[in-house]
């Protein structure tokens, strides 16, 4: 009876040890999703980004903060946080601006920014468009180039003489 009572007791701690480390063996079977949380931003957004620009520009390019401090709005928080599902892994990105007198002043974080970033927005100047420019100093609209040997594909004349022609046949 001591026998099988070991038994039975070791047969129970295997299954139990067995149904414990069962998560661990078939994690790759079970399906986790990406948990993205935050602000995502592309790189082209942050270059975008011009000291002196107001508020209300910044708002428009980057979107809303995740956090503006309470205490004082001239500090604005957009923070990225993806969490992999596959592997757990971990991207974590943060950006912080200042502001004074609703002029932006100062931006860190894990952002490169633009070498134009000093630069104040009504300062920088777009590519030069000299091509683009008529004699009196009128821009040129860009229209597509037009062919001279484009044709139609279908000639909706010559196709409803041919129906009245089968017809009459």
């Amino acid at each position: 009876m001591t026998i099988k009572k070991h038994s039975i007791t070791l047969f129970g701690v295997a299954a139990l040890s067995l149904s414990l480390s069962a998560c661990s063996v078939f994690d790759w079977l079970i399906y986790k999703p990406d948990v993205p949380q935050g602000n995502y931003m592309e790189t082209q957004q942050v270059e975008k980004l011009r000291i002196e620009m107001t508020k209300e520009q910044v708002e428009y390019i980057l979107g809303r903060p995740v956090l503006r401090d309470s205490f004082a709005d001239d500090t604005w928080y957009y923070v990225y946080h993806y969490k992999s599902g596959r592997d757990a892994s971990i991207i974590h990105k943060e950006l912080v601006l200042h502001f004074e007198q609703d002029k932006l002043t100062q931006v860190v974080g894990d952002y490169e920014l633009s070498p134009e970033f000093a630069t104040p927005l009504e300062q920088s100047s777009l590519p030069e468009m000299r091509s683009l420019v008529s004699e009196q100093g009128d821009l040129v609209p860009l229209n597509p180039e037009q062919r001279p040997d484009t044709k139609p594909l279908v000639e909706e004349k010559k196709t409803q003489e041919l129906n009245k022609q089968q017809e009459f046949e």
